[in-house]
């Protein structure tokens, strides 16, 4: 497996200290009103010599920026010489690590391919997939910075390969994916979002440089619709966060990489649209549109909750994604 550095040069940039979906979409979720500092400081519960011969599968705990933040931590069975890729996987908003592990299995189908898989978990079971601070979130940042400390942990004490780094996650989650891959491109060889777009208007996320993406979206998606949601109604507890539509966030990250024009293809149970990277064939944006398919994970055993739509069975989205990270 190549990264994006192979075919386009990017630098990769550790700031600061570090010098690094289920259930409603909501980009911004809510979280304690204490405002951080302004750059992480990093210590673990982890043993700075832990590698990937402990347990398979652990609870760990990171602090970053005065917090201490915990996620699942699943290590493959039988690993080679060299350094591992680690997928970083966010649940949706409402749900948690634990939920997205079962709604996914990634970490079983990750395991046979050799790959280490982080679960975090986000702050009031969500993630600040948007830029614009709220009273709950006030500083819209700390997730970025969350993940950027959980890779360079990763990569100091379990052996993570840092040239293939991907992120992935469903609804909120897969907009938190979206986001990282169009704030720190340099940090990642490939992101995906399933049932998760790009945020718009105040909250608007843009991204800054080429990375491969995919983005799975359900054709009849109830929740967020796949033509997004620019106008969400007001919300009590903490604004709903405008999003632009499936293609629109998979083309700005096409114009980003400077693709070329996409090629449109029809697929059993789905529509594929594909945009190449001016990297290299290998490097690709891509929009999968999944027919009769609701705001969930295509191929999950898991009955998603009532108002959510279908789940389709025409693709597995947990295989799909790690064969497109394993060509990126």
């Amino acid at each position: 497996m190549r990264s994006l550095r192979d075919l386009v040069p990017i630098p990769r940039r550790w700031p600061g200290a570090l010098v690094l979906a289920l259930a409603l979409p909501l980009a911004g979720c809510a979280t304690d009103p204490e405002r951080p500092a302004a750059k992480p400081a990093v210590s673990s519960s982890t043993p700075a010599g832990a590698t990937a011969t402990a347990a398979p599968d652990a609870r760990e705990q990171l602090r970053v920026d005065g917090r201490t933040r915990g996620y699942l931590l699943h290590r493959p069975a039988v690993t080679g010489d060299g350094p591992m890729p680690l997928v970083v996987a966010f649940h949706g908003r409402g749900s948690d690590a634990a939920g997205l592990r079962e709604q996914t299995r990634l970490e079983k189908a990750a395991g046979a391919r050799g790959m280490l898989v982080a679960y975090p978990e986000g702050l009031g079971q969500g993630w600040g997939a948007g830029t614009q601070k709220t009273a709950r979130r006030p500083d819209p940042d700390l997730d970025v910075r969350f993940t950027e400390a959980l890779v360079e942990h990763l990569v100091r004490t379990e052996h993570a390969d840092p040239e293939r780094v991907y992120v992935a996650g469903f609804s909120n989650g897969g907009s938190m994916a979206l986001r990282v891959a169009a704030q720190r491109p340099g940090l990642l060889a490939g992101a995906a979002s399933v049932s998760g777009q790009l945020p718009s208007g105040a909250a608007a996320v843009e991204p800054t440089g080429p990375v491969p993406v995919m983005v799975v979206y359900g054709a009849d998606d109830p929740v967020r619709p796949l033509a997004g949601w620019p106008s969400p109604p007001p919300d009590p507890e903490e604004p709903i966060v405008p999003t632009r539509s499936a293609r629109d966030s998979a083309e700005a990250f096409a114009a980003a990489g400077h693709a070329g024009r996409p090629v449109t293809e029809r697929e059993r149970g789905y529509d594929r649209t594909v945009w190449h990277l001016g990297g290299g064939p290998a490097a690709t944006v891509q929009l999968l549109v999944v027919h009769d398919a609701g705001h969930t994970w295509p191929g999950s055993s898991l009955t998603p909750p009532q108002g959510f739509g279908a789940t389709s069975r025409a693709l597995d989205a947990t295989d799909t994604v790690l064969d497109f990270f394993a060509a990126a």
